[in-house]
């Protein structure tokens, strides 16, 4: 009942900047919740990079904190991850999470993102 495309990753040197965007789209009567952005590098473990509440609160990881900004449009059901500063350890897929209702959870199918040093 939603689908969630990724877009925007790519290849970027060290020092460099992406912006990541996921649209969800839903019917009429499901309400898009939180959405947040995880990565998953080779070998390790999913984990969350950035959280953003439908009110606008955001949370990130440690070690994105101070580099990457999430973002919200209401309007287009649309999430965003602006990543400026990146480094060869952010190299990972790059994946959309929500929580709709009643609709439940769901993942996008993922964008590579790849920091040469």
């Amino acid at each position: 009942q939603v689908q969630l495309v990724e877009s925007g990753g790519g290849l970027v040197q060290a020092g460099g900047s992406l912006r990541l965007s996921c649209v969800a789209s839903t019917r009429s009567n499901v309400k898009i919740g939180a959405m947040e952005w995880f990565r998953q590098a080779p070998g390790k473990q999913r984990s969350l990079v950035a959280f953003i509440s439908s009110s606008g609160t955001t949370n990130y990881a440690g070690s994105v904190k101070g580099r990457f900004t999430i973002s919200r449009d209401n309007t287009k059901n649309t999430v965003y991850l602006q990543m400026n500063n990146l480094k060869p350890e952010d190299t990972a897929v790059y994946y959309c999470y929500t929580v709709a209702t009643p609709a439940g959870h769901y993942w996008g199918q993922g964008t590579q993102v790849t920091v040469s040093s």
